[in-house]
């Protein structure tokens, strides 16, 4: 796992800034995880967002798709789902509640059959 700061480390008012940064767009998040087997966390305009829908399309799979935004707006929303993620990257795809990673990720997780 990535290293985080740890908690002792960080003001207690920093700390309800960052439980609160954009909590509702995380919780959204974690509903559709929740709800559906599938689930595309994007943005528009991204290609490797639009590679990952084909790919579950062409396979004629359900998935739940989340956009938030573009290159130029809602970066902030993104930003919290990257936090709370810590996958750096658009698409992130989710499968039963776990992270896949991105559309190559969902490639090699398609091809290793556990999909």
């Amino acid at each position: 796992m990535r290293k985080i700061l740890d908690q002792s480390k960080v003001d207690a008012g920093a700390i309800s800034a960052i439980n609160s940064f954009h909590a509702s767009i995380v919780q959204e998040v974690e509903s559709a995880i929740k709800s559906n087997d599938l689930v595309i966390v994007g943005m528009g305009q991204n290609p490797v967002v639009k590679k990952a829908k084909r790919i579950l399309d062409e396979k004629k799979l359900t998935y739940q798709y989340l956009e938030y935004g573009s290159y130029l707006s809602k970066w902030r929303q993104r930003l919290a789902i990257k936090l709370w993620s810590g996958w750096p990257t658009f698409p992130q795809v989710y499968h039963k509640g776990v992270l896949i990673g991105g559309a190559t990720d969902l490639e090699r997780y398609i091809q290793s059959g556990k999909l």
